[in-house]
């Protein structure tokens, strides 16, 4: 069930697999821990929601949690897929959706008023990098929180610089990362890998060969993880 997902030894699902065979035993091989695989961008706000809860359902699954950025933007333009805002009775309903979903859920959340949503390149990018610097958790959850949870602009390269800073990251050294052609190769290679697995929007999840789209269908996540 596992043949799709590739353990890179330098990866962020790779260390919490190390660190979880280390708590429950040398004896237990790789293939007796389920992985779950998280596709995202950072400007889907259904994408932040689903990550806040997916730490405590890898938890009480006995999973390994494979954050898999990739560019949306590209995806919807690769299936002829739109954004729910290009609907504006849709985009309305989205957005008192997100707001029952964060509340449901105990999770701050507020809409980010910044343009740079339109194009998370940068962004998606930097997830890369930081999966490539061994900062992914520093990295992600600020970027979560300064799109949904307490908006800045991060389209600013000051402000972008700065919540680089306040996470503990060597901002001269990661946007070397960040440019770097092996990241934006990686970036792409997600994007392509995630169209070629039949994504279509975000957030999506995938255990073993089976997929699941939206945060609302993190319960049957779940299931399919204690199968």
């Amino acid at each position: 069930m596992m043949d799709r997902v590739r353990f890179d030894p330098t990866s962020f699902a790779f260390t919490r697999l190390l660190r979880a065979r280390g708590r429950s035993g040398a004896h237990k091989g790789l293939g007796m821990q389920r992985a779950l695989e998280f596709f995202f961008d950072y400007g889907s706000p259904f994408s932040y929601l689903a990550d806040a809860r997916l730490p405590s359902i890898a938890e009480r699954s006995g999973a390994v949690l494979d954050y898999r950025p990739m560019l949306l933007g590209a995806v919807l333009k690769a299936t002829g897929n739109h954004s729910p805002m290009a609907v504006a009775a849709k985009g309305a309903y989205m957005a008192l959706e997100l707001q029952r979903w964060a509340k449901r859920d105990g999770i701050p959340f507020q809409p980010n008023p910044f343009s740079f949503r339109s194009n998370t390149l940068r962004l998606m990018r930097g997830a890369v990098a930081s999966q490539r610097s061994g900062v992914f958790d520093r990295y992600h959850r600020a970027v979560f929180e300064a799109v949904w949870g307490n908006p800045l602009d991060l389209g600013d390269e000051q402000t972008f610089r700065a919540l680089l800073e306040r996470a503990g990251i060597d901002c001269e050294r990661f946007l070397q990362t960040l440019d770097a052609q092996e990241t934006k190769d990686q970036l792409r290679h997600n994007t392509d890998e995630a169209v070629r697995r039949g994504v279509f929007g975000a957030p999506t999840f995938f255990v073993g060969g089976e997929m699941f789209w939206g945060n609302d269908r993190l319960e049957f996540v779940e299931s399919a993880l204690r199968a």
